[in-house]
This record gives structure tokens, C-alpha cells and sequence, in this order.
């Protein structure tokens, strides 16, 4: 390819945005096929239980297979590699859609389709992680991430409720359809753009070797750092509370609606509202230049706010007002803490250390979907209810009818979530990461000017 025909490309900022506007058209619409799908699948079942194990069918294969998603993410052109994760949530939908079209869909079916669709989303979040840092400079982190939230979570304002309104119209098959043409979209914004490779640095270079060696680099990158092992290990424990109420959301508010779909979808609905406010903020603003106090901040009052009051709520009021003032911090505490690593880890190995970081943290997330669910279909809800063990201690506060051991979960994982985070004041390695570590520009380790021969399809 000419270098010409490279400048012609978009790229930079405009770049990015084009690329995002891809990805909005294609989340708007795999939202609107997963709240279909919820629905279908748990009124087949009834069973949070169903839900949460369609999740971790998802979850395992994606831990596995990210270690090496991050070593062909910086190995090989980044532009397929994103390219790669649309194409295999593609190829998904269209499984489901052929399932369905042909009268034979069944439950287990998504166990094999959400592996399917796991092994291409595990170069999603490394390969456009890292993309960031190529495509914008160091001042402009905060702002981009932010653009990314919003994007990831902008659609999800709307997707519900269009769900809603177009299944009585177009049916799941449509919305089906309507999904795959969105990832062709998102496709087609991606060969738009120029996405330029980092350069070889001298930790790159280090890590370099067997796919083996450099799959275990990015781990061994964190475990060499004691202040990012903290962080890692906060963050671990803080999503592994996480999970328990995460995975019983739906199925409480259904639970407790009796499957009121149009309820559910205003609960998530206001959700997304927030997060959009949220992602907006942060993009014109690019949040605290202490970037482990807007970590802190942003998840503490989501887990007071879309934790424990969402779980003390009892109806539509509290539950929307809950999903509107917890949310609007998420982007705050999630953009921090990836600008933070964007700006310490060099940028030729982000894909390895920030598919280790996923790894390591998103751990939990392989078994505590089956284990909530599990622990709210045969613990707490039959405890719950009228004259159960648990009823009399904490009916006053949640309730006795259908979904009231769920909300109690909700409350407990919450307050533990907190405990959790607030971690990261206590320990001085995790407090002080951002003195501690050097920003990758700043330190000697350039070592070559492009990646070598080893590509797995021309560069841009």
C-alpha cells in the first residue's frame, strides 16, 4: 500500500470517531438482540440459574483465549484484530437466527453460540484498548475512553425500549436480521480508517519470544509491580462481589414484575441514561488528573446507588431512580482507571498486559454466574419468603414475596463491593501507583521505529 493512500485515511481523533460510529450502530443493536434473547430464554426457563450459566459459557472461553488474543493483538495488525471480534459476534447472531428461523432453537444452543461469539470478543477490549493509544495523544486518554464508554454504552439507552416496540412488529427474527446487518456496518467503519501499529520498544522486545512466552508476559508485567499487583487483586475481589448482584438483576426486576418486559426495559433504559450523561461528562472533561481518586469515587457511588438502593427498592420509582444516579459514575471510575495503564504500560505490549489485567480480574466471572444464580434459586428466594429462615430478619428491609432474596443479595454484595474499593486508600502501593510508576514516554525503552516483518496482514 502507498503511504499516500495511508494519508488519505482518516485518522487520529476523526479516525477513532468514525470507528465508534461503527460500533454504536452494531451495540444498538446486539442490545437489542440480548434483551430479546433474556427474555425468551427466561420465560422457557424461569430460571436465573439458565441465565447465569449462558453467561458463563461466554466468560470461560473468553478468559482462556484472551491471553493470546492480547499476544496477536500486539503481534499483528490491530485494525483485524477489532475486525475479528465483530465478525465472530456476527457469525453468532446468524447461528441463532438460522436456530430460530428453523423452529429448532433451544436453550443449550446458546451455550455453544455464547462460545462462539467468547472467542472473538476476547481481541475486542485489548485490541481497541490499545488502538487508544496509537490513534490519539497522551493528553486526550481520558476524553477518548470516555468516547468509547459512551459508545459502549449510549445505545443501550434506547435498545431496550426499540427491543420492546419492534418484537411485536418484526418479531426476534428481525431484530436478528437487523443485527447482522449492524455488524457489517461496524465492519465496513473500520476499513475506513487508519489505525497505525505501535512502535518496538524495549519491553516489547523483552517479552518477545513463543506464542507460550509471550501469552504469560502481560501476567508476569503485572506481578513484577507490586503496585499494580495490588490494584489487581482489589479489583479482583471487588468484581467477584460484583457478580452476585450483576447476574440477578434481571431476574429479580422480572421476579418482582411478574416478566413485565416494558418494566425491565425502563429500568435498563434509565441505566443507559446515566451512563450516557456519564460518558459525556467524562468525554469533554477527561476526569480527575488523580486518576485512582476517580476510580475510587466513580464505583464507590455506583455501589451505594446501583447496588444497595437499587436492591432496597420495591418498585419502578426506586429501582429508576437507583439506575439514574448509580451509573452516571461508572465512566468515571472505569476511563480512570484505563488511562492510568494506557499512559504507564508501553503501548507495543498494551495487548498482552491489559488481556493479563481482564484475566486476572474478570476471573470470578468464569463460575460466579452459575454460583448466584444457584445461590438465589435454591438459597436465598426460598429463604425469603413468608416464614423462611431469612424472612424474619430482613423481610422488614427487602420484603417476602418473589425476587426479595435477590434484592438482599443485592444489598449484602453491595456493602462488600464498598469495603472493597475503599481498599485502595489503605494500601499505599495501590495509592500511590500513579507516583510510583513512570508514564511509558517518559522512560528509555524506544528501541525500533515499526513492527518488523512479522504481520499477519499488510499495515495500513
Amino acid at each position: 500500500m502507498k503511504p499516500d493512500s495511508i494519508l488519505k485515511r482518516p485518522a487520529g481523533m476523526t479516525g477513532l470517531m468514525i470507528v465508534m460510529l461503527g460500533q454504536v450502530v452494531s451495540i444498538l443493536a446486539s442490545g437489542m438482540t440480548g434483551f430479546a434473547l433474556s427474555i425468551w430464554v427466561f420465560q422457557k426457563t424461569n430460571s436465573a440459574t439458565a441465565l447465569g450459566g449462558m453467561q458463563s459459557a461466554f466468560t470461560i472461553p473468553y478468559l482462556l483465549l484472551i491471553p493470546i488474543a492480547g499476544v496477536l493483538v500486539d503481534r499483528y495488525n490491530r485494525k483485524f484484530m477489532m475486525m475479528v471480534s465483530d465478525l465472530a459476534a456476527g457469525v453468532g447472531t446468524i447461528a441463532i437466527l438460522i436456530l430460530f428461523t428453523t423452529d429448532m432453537l433451544q436453550i443449550w444452543h446458546f451455550y455453544v453460540i455464547n462460545v462462539i461469539i467468547a472467542l472473538g470478543s476476547a481481541f475486542h477490549w485489548p485490541a481497541y484498548s490499545a488502538a487508544i493509544t496509537t490513534m490519539v495523544p497522551k493528553e486526550q486518554y481520558g476524553r477518548a475512553n470516555g468516547l468509547m464508554s459512551l459508545v459502549q454504552t449510549g445505545p443501550g439507552m434506547v435498545s431496550p425500549l426499540l427491543a420492546g416496540a419492534l418484537l411485536p412488529l418484526i418479531g426476534l427474527q428481525g431484530i436478528l436480521l437487523v443485527d447482522v446487518a449492524a455488524m457489517l456496518v461496524a465492519v465496513s467503519a473500520l476499513l475506513l480508517v487508519n489505525i497505525p501499529n505501535p512502535q518496538r520498544t524495549a519491553e516489547g522486545q523483552q517479552g518477545s519470544g513463543s506464542l507460550f512466552k509471550e501469552a504469560v508476559f502481560g501476567v508476569k508485567y503485572i506481578l513484577q509491580r507490586r503496585s499494580l499487583v495490588g490494584f489487581v487483586v482489589i479489583v479482583f475481589f471487588a468484581n467477584f462481589f460484583m457478580g452476585f448482584p450483576n447476574n440477578v438483576t434481571v431476574p429479580m426486576i422480572l421476579s418482582r414484575t411478574g416478566n413485565d418486559s416494558l418494566a425491565l426495559g425502563s429500568v435498563q433504559t434509565a441505566g443507559s441514561i446515566a451512563l450516557v450523561v456519564g460518558s459525556l461528562i467524562i468525554s469533554s472533561w477527561g476526569g480527575f488528573k488523580r486518576r485512582m481518586f476517580g476510580f475510587v469515587v466513580g464505583w464507590l457511588t455506583f455501589y451505594v446507588f446501583g447496588y444497595i438502593l437499587f436492591g432496597l427498592g420495591r418498585g419502578l420509582p426506586v429501582w429508576i431512580a437507583a439506575s439514574l444516579l448509580g451509573p452516571l459514575m461508572i465512566p468515571l471510575g472505569n476511563s480512570s482507571s484505563q488511562a492510568l495503564l494506557q499512559a504507564k504500560v508501553a503501548p507495543d505490549v498494551q495487548g498482552r498486559v491489559f488481556a493479563a489485567r481482564r484475566l486476572l480480574t474478570w476471573a470470578p466471572d468464569m463460575f460466579i454466574p452459575l454460583v448466584s444464580g444457584a445461590l438465589a434459586d435454591y438459597v436465598m428466594e426460598p429463604a425469603m419468603r413468608l416464614g423462611g429462615w431469612l424472612s424474619g430478619a430482613f423481610g422488614w428491609l427487602v420484603g417476602t414475596g418473589p425476587g426479595s432474596g435477590m434484592s438482599l443479595m443485592m444489598v449484602f454484595f453491595g456493602v462488600l463491593s464498598i469495603l472493597t474499593v475503599l481498599m485502595c486508600y489503605f494500601v499505599s502501593d495501590v495509592r500511590n501507583l500513579e507516583d510510583i510508576l513512570p508514564d511509558h514516554d517518559h522512560a528509555p525503552n524506544m528501541a525500533s521505529p515499526g513492527l518488523g516483518e512479522d504481520k499477519l496482514v499488510p499495515a495500513d
